[in-house]
């Protein structure tokens, strides 16, 4: 392993800006790439608040997840020390003498810090979540000894802004800045983001440490996460909930002009439409010359008012059966459903393992690990 200068230990502090900004996909992928370096690096998510059951105790979902990908044998009091499950800030305000949340967190940190030279770990929403347990992430960051890389979504005079506020409460606890990564950019905006952040970050001695360019790829749901936003329940084809989806139609809009798209599409329509919809769909695919069909899902849809489930007897429609096509039904309406797809935020998760490898390959392509490496 490559030994760093210095300390026995290094600590970085993957904080971001609020949710849905990247901090999962840059902290995957820097801890990917240090190891893929040669560099001996540990994970911890250490407060977490969306968890699993995992061996009879429960563990973050994003640790879950790490242990995965990266592949360490997940210790939930070591990867996943304090979980603020539902109604533990009611509890820890009434009485905060029967919580050992500091306890947990140094026990973890040092035991990471005799196993490793670099540990990362993973925040918990925007900078201020935790606060109402005193564990907002600036004081965590404080305690783990780590120095901060702030992830902030792309822009400028936006990203500046949002950044300096969310800084406040690092400076706060005196907690060194290691750098910013700036996720989401569009692609022809990058070089020139690039060059003004630049500018003002220099006057602000912050360093950028990278400019990510907004990936699709890695904003595409799952049929199951299209099953969770819906509140639906699958009657088809279930071991195909992994498809992902990049667009979606409704039955009673499909026509040649409007079907642009040749894959990984998202049917949404009613039990009465679905037949003449597919058969849309199967002249379509004809007249382009696809040789598969573009539909990766189905969601069949109430009428908004009459709550009855879709009995999978129903749909005897072998063109789903052949294309191995996931059928979801849900008490929403055609309109309802849309709009929930419509407002799905996506995280990587263990059911998108090319999401995971998309992720790693970025930060390798558009972070300075020189840099990153400096400065901890």
């Amino acid at each position: 392993m490559i030994q760093l200068d210095g300390i026995s230990c290094k600590y970085i502090y993957v904080a971001a800006s609020s949710q849905h900004v990247g901090k999962t996909t840059c902290t995957l992928g820097i801890v990917a790439n240090l190891l893929a370096k040669g560099y001996n690096t540990g994970y911890c998510k250490p407060v977490g608040q969306k968890f699993i059951s995992l061996n009879g105790t429960i563990a973050d979902k994003d640790a879950v997840l790490f242990s995965e990908v990266i592949g360490f044998r997940m210790k939930p009091e070591i990867h996943s020390p304090v979980i603020l499950g539902k109604g533990v800030t009611k509890e820890f305000l009434d009485n905060p003498e029967k919580f050992n949340f500091e306890e947990k967190l140094m026990n973890a940190h040092n035991e990471l810090s005799e196993q490793y030279d670099i540990v990362v770990y993973e925040g918990t929403g925007h900078p201020g979540v935790g606060s109402i347990v005193d564990l907002s992430n600036a004081r965590v960051a404080k305690l783990l000894n780590a120095g901060v890389i702030m992830v902030v979504e792309g822009g400028i005079g936006s990203t500046l802004d949002m950044l300096n506020m969310n800084l406040s409460l690092f400076r706060e606890e005196n907690v060194p800045i290691l750098g910013v990564i700036v996720n989401k950019v569009k692609p022809e905006k990058k070089e020139e983001i690039e060059h003004y952040l630049n500018i003002k970050l220099k006057q602000l001695n912050l360093k950028l440490l990278g400019v990510l360019p907004y990936e699709q790829s890695l904003s595409l749901p799952i049929m199951e996460a299209i099953r969770q936003a819906v509140e639906g329940r699958v009657v088809l084809n279930e071991e195909y909930m992994n498809n992902r989806i990049e667009d979606f139609i409704a039955g009673s809009l499909i026509d040649a002009e409007e079907f642009a798209a040749t894959e990984n599409l998202l049917l949404v329509t009613s039990i009465k439409r679905i037949g003449e919809a597919l058969k849309k769909i199967k002249t379509i695919t004809a007249a382009k010359g696809l040789k598969k069909s573009p539909l990766s899902g189905v969601i069949i849809t109430s009428d908004g008012r009459q709550h009855k489930w879709i009995d999978p007897e129903e749909l005897n429609l072998p063109y789903l059966k052949t294309h191995k096509i996931p059928v979801i039904t849900t008490l929403l309406d055609t309109y309802g459903s849309v709009v929930k797809v419509s407002r799905i935020e996506v995280k990587i998760n263990n059911r998108t393992p090319w999401k995971s490898k998309r992720a790693i390959e970025l930060i390798s392509e558009h972070v300075d690990f020189d840099t990153l490496l400096k400065s901890i």
